[in-house]
């Protein structure tokens, strides 16, 4: 699972906006420089400049700094920064799964583009009137959408889906094309 650093960029932005403390700012600041010099080396990456081996090699010593950065700050007096120096530290090898992993990107981005019109739909027409109809409006179009993006038949995978739950079984694997119509 790949944590998105365009929101971790964002939180940290935030805090170089209005920080709280020199604490904060030296915080933010730090940790936006190290994010700068990932983000160098992945469009290099991507621009085939260097290759994987590359990437993870020169990447090394930005994920040590962000992991000193993580510890130097858990106690911070600063309780934005202690929460996400905190956050770091206990999610930290879900922020670096795109280097080693083929096809995970490092932002969610392009997933959050796909369901912009899905999302906007559910808000303009309050989707329904309840907490579990939300959280069922909200399911069924992440498998819409899921499965256009897969090119897999939408009604199949829902057919094989109610199909399973009668029959107890676990559901049709949303995440391997393969498994389903």
């Amino acid at each position: 699972m790949q944590l998105c650093w365009a929101h971790l960029k964002r939180a940290l932005q935030g805090i170089l906006d209005h920080p709280q403390s020199l604490e904060a700012k030296r915080f933010a600041r730090d940790a936006l420089a190290q994010y700068a010099r990932l983000f160098r080396l992945w469009w290099k990456f991507r621009a085939g400049l260097i290759d994987r081996q590359q990437l993870i090699a020169r990447s090394k010593r930005i994920k040590s700094k962000f992991r000193s950065l993580a510890v130097a700050y858990w106690d911070s007096c600063d309780r934005e920064v202690a929460n996400l120096a905190n956050a770091l530290g206990e999610h930290f090898e879900r922020l670096f799964t795109f280097l080693e992993e083929p096809g995970v990107e490092p932002t969610n981005n392009s997933v959050e583009r796909a369901l912009r019109t899905a999302v906007q739909w559910r808000k303009i027409s309050f989707g329904n009137r309840s907490r579990q109809g939300e959280i069922a409006v909200g399911r069924l179009l992440t498998v819409v959408q899921t499965c256009r993006m897969q090119q897999r038949h939408v009604l199949g995978y829902l057919t094989s889906a109610v199909a399973c739950h009668r029959r107890r079984t676990s559901a049709p694997d949303l995440l391997s094309p393969s498994s389903t119509p």
